[in-house]
């Protein structure tokens, strides 16, 4: 099944459960509030969009990611993975984007209580380190694994599984050495950016959490 098709799936499973909510945005609701199916909608949009960032989030950083470093061959785990973190980190931007906006729409700023400011203040904290990888740490990434990777091949190496050569070989050579440490720097920068934004997303689990009555 191709992307499109997935997608109209989701988007049918959607339509239908909105269809059928008992606050319906499209028929409105019985509550006598001419906004009840528009506070529904925000409410819906702000709940799937943050799954989505916080799940994606928890899989790519703590399960996909060791799993593929473990098992796949390095030069070809760094060629994935310039694949793959555009497309996640685009993801979750937009999903925690549209957080924003409805939490925004639904907690207006004049209106809202302090924990709800502070909320407001984690999701975007949450947005703004996922457009940082997005925009900044990520390419920079990138690009410098791509001429390390190069580097590396002249030199023999890249294909090891699991354990790899580069810092024994980094010794007797000055320029993979000081290509390693720029690497490290700009990828660490990009690991803790991704990790500020799955705890500022895990805060405000917290918050959601004591809003159920199951």
């Amino acid at each position: 099944m191709g992307w499109a098709a997935r997608f109209l799936t989701a988007a049918s499973f959607l339509a239908a459960g909105v269809l059928f909510a008992p606050d319906n945005p499209l028929l409105g609701s019985g509550s006598g509030r001419p906004n009840a199916g528009v506070i529904a909608a925000a409410r819906l949009a702000h709940l799937l969009c943050f799954a989505t960032a916080w799940g994606a989030a928890l899989w790519v950083t703590f399960v996909g990611g060791v799993v593929m470093f473990k098992y796949l061959p390095r030069h070809q785990f760094g060629n994935l993975q310039g694949k793959m973190f555009p497309a996640y980190f685009m993801l979750i931007s937009m999903c925690s984007a549209i957080s924003v906006a409805a939490f925004a729409y639904l907690h207006p700023w004049k209106t809202a209580s302090t924990i709800e400011h502070y909320q407001l203040g984690f999701l975007l904290a949450a947005l703004g380190f996922d457009l940082s990888n997005l925009l900044v740490f990520t390419p920079m990434t990138i690009e410098m694994m791509m001429k390390r990777h190069k580097l590396e091949k002249d030199l023999g190496i890249g294909d090891e599984v699991g354990r790899s050569r580069n810092a024994e070989v980094a010794k007797t050579n000055p320029a993979l050495a000081s290509m390693n440490k720029k690497f490290g720097m700009i990828h660490g920068l990009s690991s803790l950016a991704n990790i500020m934004a799955f705890g500022s997303l895990a805060m405000h689990s917290w918050y959601l959490a004591s809003k159920l009555d199951l």
